[in-house]
């Protein structure tokens, strides 16, 4: 199979990345040479090592917190990123953060910073799918966000934020099921 004819057998199949399994079963090659000929194209930047054991197109970068959020389940795109996306905060973070239910736990994929945040079972509700990302609402990631800045693990510029997307009752609704301290800061929001 030429390298045109399998960067063509790629682009066709319905999936953001390819795991080295996925790519042994599509290509009819042996296992060494397969890793070979991988190696080949990450160096010419026809195909992307998303991280080890899983590559990606170049096209398709696009996807990554999608693909970020299927291989550490469960998960959603919250905190910074999701406030960032919501245009609740103006900067464009460079950790792509979730929350997970899970331990926590920070990769770098295709060169990008993931950090995934354990939320107790019970902080882990309102969340949406969208687009084969699950994230969670403007109220819920700014919440999980005041959660963390409450426990010192990181921080906001309450000054900066631009709140007409937040529905202050859904907000002030869900702020029941947080800690105290999350509680009480969500009294100073008007």
């Amino acid at each position: 199979m030429t390298t045109l004819n399998l960067l063509n057998a790629l682009q066709k199949i319905d999936k953001p990345f390819f795991s080295f399994t996925d790519l042994v079963n599509i290509i009819d090659i042996n296992p060494p040479s397969l890793k070979v000929r991988l190696n080949r194209l990450v160096k010419k930047m026809l195909l992307i090592r998303l991280m080890k054991g899983y590559y990606i197109l170049p096209n398709r970068l696009d996807q990554l917190p999608a693909i970020a959020n299927q291989l550490y389940y469960p998960s959603y795109l919250s905190f910074e990123s999701a406030l960032s996306k919501y245009g609740i905060i103006n900067q464009a973070p460079y950790t792509i953060t979730f929350a997970t239910s899970r331990r926590s736990k920070k990769i770098i994929l295709a060169s990008k910073a993931v950090e995934y945040r354990q939320l107790k079972n019970n902080l882990f509700v309102d969340f949406n799918k969208i687009e084969n990302l699950f994230i969670a609402s403007p109220e819920k990631a700014l919440l999980d966000q005041l959660y963390l800045v409450s426990r010192g693990q990181a921080s906001l510029a309450f000054d900066e934020l631009n709140l007409s997307t937040i529905n202050l009752k859904k907000f002030r609704e869900l702020a029941v099921i947080f800690p105290k301290p999350v509680q009480n800061q969500v009294r100073l929001f008007k």
